[in-house]
């Protein structure tokens, strides 16, 4: 049973990092993450000791985990990532996991299962983590916001996938049956939410929005919860399924209640961002093996290593498969914030570390270095951007190639 001091300490921990954000911001602006994170270590067993783990917690965590790639997937507009932007951020992510897998067996001396874990890892890119810091600097919007969503899309999605098929303990081919069938199931939802919603169904979110019954909450909390279950009774990833939901709940919402899903949504935001997701990121912090970090010189060299190779393997394809329109500092912002990551970098050393397949060590120099990545990226793409003139871009009209 979890100690009530425990989450009480998380909750103030949680209220004194935007605190701290917003002190700092007068000289320098750092993501709020980083913050919470920064935090969680230092109440954890490997500081002051003041907060442990237990399964209540880290239930809550993987909540506020699902609730954060939820909120990724449901940012997703469909109408403006498709055509050469998105085929380019495929591309891109498809490269980025064969040098992944190639470097990786080269620095595990060919250790398939190692390869695997780490090459997986250096794919990711942290959309749900990238995505408020691109609001607040007006960088969503335009252009270049929908080309980093795109490639942020591909690189939230892309792991999770590999995850699926290679990370699942099943034989590859299972795994892609399974997938596919996740596909087919999901394919079917995709099918009913783009159907006409019957007049009922806008009106009774229009006048539960503002009362207890809150429909709309509850509807977007059912959706998310029959998406974690069926990855879960599948043996997938719950990650894939709670990404799932919130495309499947934009579509729905959109299409029913086009005049209150923005307000729908901040609702859901105000759960998500006010209690699960600050409280994934402090337990992060609380559950990172400093100790073993700091314990002999491998895990301490390896961390700079795996920094480089976030902007390597995952920046560089980035940059070299960018659309043709955007400026050489967009280029140069879009590798910055394709290689931040984290969230699934933590996912992926868990597993890893429970199939014996990574040693603490390793995982914690790869979080550590994750975590220097949601610390330094977003702020160099930030200068970047500056420096350039301004960090919002207006809309430019896409490539012919891009359209349909």
């Amino acid at each position: 049973m979890t100690h009530p001091g425990t989450l009480i300490l998380i909750a103030a921990v949680a209220v004194l990092a935007p605190l701290l954000a917003h002190g700092a911001g007068r000289r320098v602006r750092i993501p709020l993450v980083i913050f919470e994170i920064v935090l969680g270590i230092l109440i954890g067993p490997d500081v002051l000791g003041w907060a442990h783990h237990d399964e209540v917690i880290d239930t809550l965590s993987e909540l506020g985990l699902s609730m954060l790639i939820f909120l990724a997937g449901y940012e997703i507009e469909f109408a403006a990532v498709r055509g050469d932007t998105l085929a380019r951020a495929v591309r891109a992510w498809v490269l980025s996991l064969a040098l992944g897998l190639g470097i990786a067996l080269v620095l595990t001396g060919m250790d398939l299962s190692r390869s695997v874990v780490i090459g997986t890892a250096l794919t990711s890119t942290a959309l749900g983590t990238v995505l408020p810091i691109l609001r607040d600097s007006g960088d969503l919007r335009g252009r270049f916001g929908t080309v980093m969503m795109a490639f942020g899309a591909v690189g939230e999605f892309g792991p999770i996938i590999a995850m699926a098929v290679l990370l699942s303990g099943r034989e590859p081919g299972v795994s892609t049956l399974v997938l596919a069938a996740f596909a087919l199931v999901t394919a079917a939802a995709i099918f009913w939410a783009l159907r006409p919603r019957p007049p009922w169904f806008a009106q009774i979110i229009r006048t539960t929005l503002h009362t207890s019954a809150q429909f709309a909450v509850r509807f977007v909390m059912l959706l998310l919860l029959g998406m974690l279950a069926l990855s879960a009774a599948l043996g997938l990833d719950v990650l894939l399924g709670a990404f799932a939901a919130g495309l499947l709940t934009r579509l729905v919402l959109q299409g029913a209640a086009p005049d209150s899903s923005e307000e729908v949504l901040g609702k859901v935001e105000a759960m998500g961002f006010g209690f699960l997701v600050p409280l994934f990121f402090i337990v992060t912090g609380i559950n990172f093996d400093l100790a073993s970090l700091l314990d002999g010189g491998r895990p301490l060299l390896l961390l700079p290593v795996f920094l480089l190779l976030f902007l390597l393997v995952r920046g560089l394809p980035a940059y070299a498969l960018a659309p043709r329109d955007l400026s050489p500092s967009e280029r140069r912002a879009l590798t910055l914030y394709s290689s931040t990551c984290l969230p699934l970098v933590v996912a992926i050393t868990t597993i890893g570390l429970d199939d014996g397949a990574v040693q603490k060590g390793e995982a914690a120099a790869l979080v550590g270095a994750a975590m220097l990545s949601v610390l330094l990226f977003p702020l160099l793409a930030l200068r970047v951007r500056t420096k350039a003139g301004s960090t919002t871009t207006p809309d430019r009209p896409a490539p012919e190639s891009e359209a349909w």
